[in-house]
This record gives C-alpha cells, structure tokens and sequence, in this order.
C-alpha cells in the first residue's frame, strides 16, 4: 500500500473519545481509533499526535475562573487524554513515547524538539501533551505548531464533519463541500477550519491540512495513502 505522507501530526478532538458516553473516556472507541493509527505506523508513516482535552474540560465555559488557571486544567485533561491513547497503542504492540509541555517527569517526556525527531526516525509514535504549554493558545494552535516544528508533510485534522463546507452543514442542506480550498479563499469566505491562529500558523509555514471525518476510523488509512477524502485546505 503506497502512502501519499511519510510524517504526520494526527489532531484528535478530547471528545472523540467519550465516544458515546459524552464524557470521560470510552475504552472500546479509543481502541477502535487506535488501530487505525497502528495501521498507519505499520505502513511506515511516522506519526505524530495531539488530543484536546475536551471530554474532561472545556476552559471557555468556566466564566467564574481565572483563564490562565482555566487553561492550565485543560492542558492536564489533555495529558490524561495521551495517556489513555499511550497505553492503547501500546496494548496493540506499537511503541510509543508521551512527552508534554509541562513537565511531569513521573509519567511523561518534557517536550524536545529533537528527541521527538529520534523518536520518529525509530519508527516510534509520540504524543504530544499539554497543548503549547501555554495559556491562550487552543490545542489546535498546539497541533500547528508542533506539526511545523517536527516538519510534518501535512496535518491531518480529525473532526465529526466529512471535510470543510461554505456554511455549517448542520443548519443549512444546500452547504457545500469543498475538495480542496486555499487558505487565502478560506479566509475571504470566512470558514472556519481551525482557530485563527492555528490557521495563520500552517498558512505562514506552507503546511497543508487535511480535515476529514473520524466517524470512520479508517479514514486515517485513507488519508495517509492519498485516497480522496475529506478536504484539503493548503497555499
């Protein structure tokens, strides 16, 4: 099977894997999306990930909280959140390394760049915790920049949506879908792919992203083998 991308950062939502549950953590669905991303390392493709941290905490609705201490929760539920895909992927026979942005030496890797690299080149998946690090700054913004920083060919961008619409495809049936978009005809419609500046980070960077539905968790192999799905949004 020939393969479109030799390196990948993967971005998951927190919530996809509540699966059903809404909530917490759904063991059988993290499993299930697990394989796919096995499937893909097998193939050579060296992965990189990151997870949000919303099915345990959403930082923008707590109004009565200091943001930044807000933030910082939602960067330890994304930590949780790489842990239980770590040991998921581990459970299925693939070798994999968590480092995070804030450090916790007990249970992670801190974040380096380039140790990040060797695990690559030894064929090893790394999942990248705690967002930037940063308060202000979404794990989607965190997807951007570690996909520029470990020069990843594309981000992939795993949403409950099968590609990016002219309007939400939720509200209006005559929505359409794009194949492909540029990021300067995605700014002038106004759509939203990720936030802005996520968004403005790969367009800078000459980083393409590939938004695609998870729904069916094989849509990671189709992705990386180049099989049209999803939308491309690139320079």
């Amino acid at each position: 099977m020939d393969i479109a991308y030799k390196r990948i950062l993967l971005k998951l939502s927190g919530e996809v894997l509540a699966g059903e549950k809404g909530s917490g953590i759904d063991t059988e669905t993290v499993i299930t999306i697990c394989k796919s991303i096995k499937k893909i390392a097998d193939l050579g493709v060296q992965v990189g990930i990151v997870v949000g941290g919303g099915n345990f905490w959403r930082g923008r609705t707590s109004e009565h909280m200091d943001r930044t201490r807000a933030d910082h929760i939602g960067m330890l539920a994304t930590a949780m959140n790489s842990l239980a895909l770590c040991d998921a992927l581990e459970q299925l026979g693939a070798d994999v390394r968590v480092q995070t942005a804030i450090e916790m030496r007990q249970i992670a890797e801190p974040y380096i760049r380039n140790k990040a690299i060797r695990h690559f080149e030894k064929n090893r998946i790394v999942i990248f915790g705690c967002g930037t690090g940063s308060p202000f700054f979404s794990t989607d913004t965190a997807a951007a920049l570690r996909a520029v920083e470990i020069n990843a060919d594309v981000l992939l961008k795993a949403t409950n949506v099968d590609g990016v619409y002219d309007k939400d495809p939720n509200k209006y049936d005559d929505a359409v879908k794009f194949n492909d978009v540029t990021f300067k005809e995605a700014l002038a419609r106004d759509i939203k792919v990720m936030d802005s500046t996520a968004f403005s980070l790969c367009k800078d960077n000459d980083l393409s992203i590939l938004v695609f539905d998870l729904t069916n968790p094989d849509n990671i192999v189709k992705a990386v083998c180049g099989e049209e799905i999803g939308t491309l949004v690139k320079n």
